[in-house]
């Protein structure tokens, strides 16, 4: 199986900042190569390091950018983005509608003992693989259609809508 892997940026590619006196976290290398480094090699990868930026100063320009790379890519995508607008980038690649595409990120940079990086990417992982054609997210012990998402923007949390 080839599966194409995006980094946009967000916590989960977030580092120690690398300048002397920095404060605040840098968006440093893809997460995915080092948790796909304790995979077994039975999935050829494609990486692109797409953005490196935290998902609120993502831009319309860059969305279609993302847009025209998914195009492109693979019929199996996980993209690594910032929790805070996964929703939004999913909207503009639901157009995309003959390939399974998966978001997640991380509440923790991956690089930390207790990050939830590493849950997240495998539940990408196995629902790119079983899902069926769509724009996914994989977040919180949560694996749904981004349609059917949504999230408390005063505790951080994901959850599936009520169906009416």
């Amino acid at each position: 199986m080839n599966v194409t892997l995006i980094q946009t940026g967000g916590t989960i590619d977030k580092d120690y900042p690398k300048t002397m006196n920095g404060w605040a976290f840098e968006i440093g290398d893809a997460a995915f190569f080092r948790i796909i480094a304790k995979l077994p090699k039975s999935i050829e990868w494609e990486t692109i390091s797409l953005f490196r930026k935290d998902s609120t100063e993502l831009t319309n320009e860059d969305r279609a950018e993302l847009l025209k790379v998914c195009r492109t890519a693979n019929r199996k995508i996980i993209i690594t983005h910032g929790t805070d607008t996964l929703l939004e980038t999913a909207e503009v690649l639901a157009v995309i509608t003959d390939k399974t595409i998966v978001l997640t990120g991380a509440m923790k940079p991956e690089r930390f003992s207790d990050s939830d990086a590493d849950l997240h990417f495998g539940m990408a992982l196995a629902g790119v693989q079983t899902l069926s054609n769509g724009v996914y997210i994989a977040v919180q012990g949560i694996i749904s259609p981004f349609r059917n998402l949504h999230r408390d923007m005063q505790t951080g949390l994901f959850y599936v809508k009520q169906q009416k």
